[in-house]
């Protein structure tokens, strides 16, 4: 049965390694036969959440910026993936910024259940990623028809798109995707 998938990459970074696994999964996820939306936060506008609790009582953000329609395709969609770089062993800035933004989400109907990270990080290792499957895992937990549903780590990553040399890791990506 076809899904509704949408990735969405928080690194700001051009040759980003979390976002060319990001864009294998993709392909992974298409193969499969899915309906594919990818999102890359390079280029949206999305400013911190102010805290204001307006969204509980309007199921709107005070803000206008980007990050409302990111949150409709979040929304709609039944599997989300975020991809990540892990920088000080935690989700990046852009990508907990775009979580807390979504706090109008938490009153609503929501078709998403299963919910993926991938991670590119320059240590290899389970507990890299320990914290960073923290994060995404407290946001998740305000969901209760949604569950974290795993984790591809991405670590060992020296330099800015080493990814893409990485063969072994690439399919790894693409199966991952192809497995949501």
């Amino acid at each position: 049965m076809s899904k509704k998938v949408l990735i969405i990459s928080s690194s700001l970074r051009n040759k980003s390694n979390s976002e060319i696994l990001a864009r294998e999964a993709e392909k992974g996820a298409l193969a499969a036969g899915n309906e594919v939306e990818f999102i890359s936060l390079k280029d949206k506008d999305i400013r911190f959440c102010k805290g204001c609790l307006a969204c509980q009582k309007t199921i709107k953000c005070v803000i206008k910026d980007d990050a409302a329609q990111i949150m409709e395709k979040v929304k709609n969609a039944d599997t989300l993936v975020f991809a990540t770089p892990v920088y000080y062993y935690e989700l990046c800035g852009q990508l907990k910024t775009l979580l807390d933004r979504m706090n109008p989400l938490y009153p609503q109907e929501y078709s998403f259940r299963d919910v993926y990270l991938m991670t590119a990080s320059y240590e290899a290792g389970d507990e890299v990623v320990e914290k960073a499957v923290g994060g995404i895992n407290g946001w998740i937990d305000c969901f209760e028809k949604a569950r974290y549903a795993g984790v591809f780590n991405g670590g060992g990553l020296d330099a800015m798109g080493e990814a893409a040399t990485k063969p072994e890791l690439l399919k790894a990506a693409f199966e991952f995707g192809k497995a949501l």
